[in-house]
């Protein structure tokens, strides 16, 4: 395990791998919808994906236009309920 995170619990590490294996498990299900399924199975993403993801990866969340950045707010309204246990988890360890 990282040092870096050794002072966390066990359970307030398992409800953040929780919420990252929700939130990468919602990419992939959406990026894979937008690809094109190729005949072996892979998958090709359209230029106008790639154009577009690229753009929004190389820039900050503040500089991120108000429609991508409420995006990114709804997914974390998606993971309050796991946020305010991990909350209710660090008032306890006090």
């Amino acid at each position: 395990m990282n040092n870096e995170f050794s002072n966390l619990s066990y359970d307030m590490l398992e409800e953040l791998a929780a919420i990252e294996h929700e939130r990468w498990s919602r990419w992939q299900s959406y990026l894979h919808d937008k690809c094109i399924r190729n005949e072996d199975g892979s998958l090709t993403i359209p230029r106008e994906f790639v154009d577009r993801w690229h753009d929004q990866m190389s820039k900050p969340f503040s500089e991120l236009s108000e429609k991508e950045k409420q995006s990114d707010r709804e997914l974390i309204y998606e993971s309050q309920k796991r946020l305010k246990k991990i909350l209710s988890i660090m008032t306890t360890q006090r």
